[in-house]
């Protein structure tokens, strides 16, 4: 196997694909060393090369699965070649599902609980394998491990193998400058420079750097990460949802105050927030705030009105003052970018009595919805800016929300996963805690419109703090 993956290494070298420089990443830091293997689908003898040296350690590894899936792009080609040679049936993990057709994500023939094995060509952070791990998994598919041509040694691993996922690497960074030293294509300068650069650029899945003294957010209790908050109510949030062992947002959407408030009553025991829309409320009143503010002080939970502001900072700041009185949260997008939340921010200043925080949106739950992974980061890094402001982010994936001292609250949470007629999607209370890293989950119309709404938050609640005692469990054995 050594002596393949050299002749390799050397065939990749001669066609272009390994090329050293200056090169600007896709996580956006430069880099001395570039691995170019879309190169390879102009050169069909090294791709089947390549696809049989991949399979044949794949099979090495003891990897079993019942399909297989390519990362696009790149890892597709591969995929394909190893599906036909091992004869397994392959899928096709879309970048964006289609508004034709089927719509799907995913494309080919599989079932629920079928094993499948990611095959991809280069690992840098393993944010694009995440991405489509959590696609997989929504499909109902398993996912365990990943198969990938090489390893750049920047994190990717570690990164993986916190989501659960296990990184088999045909090939690292420093076995490659390895070979090609020996053959006499690099110096020793060379790969000095290269290994300064891999010890000095250690990545997330943001493409941010790592900081190996800050322990992961789902490493941690709720109360250990309160604290880390550096936004006070964060940490009365986080200390009050272990003191309530809930992860439980109820999403009220009724139509009138009276509805308002008396699933306020019903479910405020068991949630650690209630998500309001106070503009649906037909009859909304000053004094419908002050009765629901009442409530969440008498059963211990906080309000977020999920206003979604999305104007200019004068307009916002405006609009935000008939809120801010009752409210502990509001969410907002990120679009007009910082003087929305500068304006937010000035109303806020004038009761410094009053703590209040902000919670961007950065994802959406919804099929087709337009937010790209480049609007995700921006807004990400909105956190950085106003660390005073934001409490945490709206949104489906783990990577986003990486201090501990932040929440993410992720919607759209059901006992049976499924897509509903307007395309909101659906996860469990396990997967939404385990897999995609919610620190609340919020859950409307399960709550909402059960015959006891009671009831059906305390079985969520219990099923959520079940899923999170055995999040922070498992990353504990892991790290053991």
């Amino acid at each position: 196997m050594e002596s393949r993956v050299r002749d390799l290494c050397l065939q990749l070298y001669q066609i272009g694909a390994l090329k050293f420089g200056d090169f600007k990443m896709k996580v956006g830091v430069n880099s001395p060393v570039y691995f170019d293997l879309r190169m390879m689908i102009s050169y069909p003898t090294v791709m089947e090369s390549l696809s049989n040296l991949l399979w044949d350690f794949a099979k090495s590894e003891g990897v079993e699965c019942d399909v297989v899936c390519g990362v696009p792009y790149t890892a597709l080609p591969l995929a394909t070649l190893i599906a036909v040679k091992a004869d397994l049936p392959m899928l096709i993990r879309r970048k964006e599902a289609k508004d034709y057709g089927t719509k799907k994500l995913i494309e080919g023939v599989y079932s629920k609980d079928d094993l499948c094995i990611i095959f991809e060509d280069v690992v840098t952070t393993g944010s694009s394998i995440l991405e489509t791990v959590n696609d997989l998994k929504h499909e109902g598919l398993v996912v365990k491990e990943v198969v990938a041509v090489l390893d750049r040694e920047q994190g990717g691993i570690g990164n993986l193998a916190r989501q659960g996922i296990s990184l088999k690497p045909l090939m690292t960074l420093t076995q490659i400058l390895r070979h090609l030293k020996a053959a006499g294509k690099i110096d020793d300068n060379t790969i000095n420079r290269i290994q300064t650069y891999v010890q000095q650029n250690q990545l997330d899945p943001r493409g941010e750097p790592i900081k190996s003294e800050e322990e992961s957010r789902l490493e941690l209790s709720f109360s250990a990460r309160a604290d880390k908050a550096q936004h006070v109510v964060a940490a009365r949030l986080l200390r009050l949802m272990e003191r309530k062992q809930s992860l439980l947002c109820v999403a009220a959407d009724v139509s009138t105050s009276q509805q308002l408030l008396d699933l306020a009553e019903a479910v405020g025991p068991h949630v650690a927030l209630l998500k309001t829309h106070a503009d649906i409320i037909t009859d909304w009143s000053p004094n419908v705030a002050l009765q629901l503010a009442s409530l969440a002080k008498q059963h211990d939970f906080l309000i977020m009105e999920d206003r979604k502001f999305a104007d200019i900072g004068h307009t916002t700041g405006l609009q935000y003052s008939l809120v801010r009185p009752w409210a502990d949260l509001v969410t907002v997008h990120g679009l007009p970018g910082d003087g929305l939340l500068q304006g937010i921010q000035a109303e806020i200043a004038k009761y410094p009595e009053s703590p209040r925080g902000v919670v961007p949106i950065a994802q959406l739950s919804c099929s087709g919805n337009l937010i790209t992974p480049q609007y995700t980061k921006s807004v990400m890094r909105q956190a950085t800016s106003f660390p005073q402001l934001i409490v945490g982010f709206v949104c489906q994936s783990p990577d986003v929300v990486v201090s501990p001292g932040l929440l993410q609250l992720t919607p759209g949470v059901s006992l049976a996963e499924s897509t509903d007629t307007l395309g909101q999607q659906y996860n469990s209370p396990l997967a939404v805690v385990c897999e995609r890293g919610a620190d609340l989950a919020i859950v409307g119309r399960a709550i909402v419109s059960a015959d006891d709404p009671a009831h059906a938050a305390l079985k969520y609640k219990t099923l959520l703090w079940e899923a999170y005692q055995q999040r922070v469990n498992s990353q504990a054995v892991r790290e053991d």
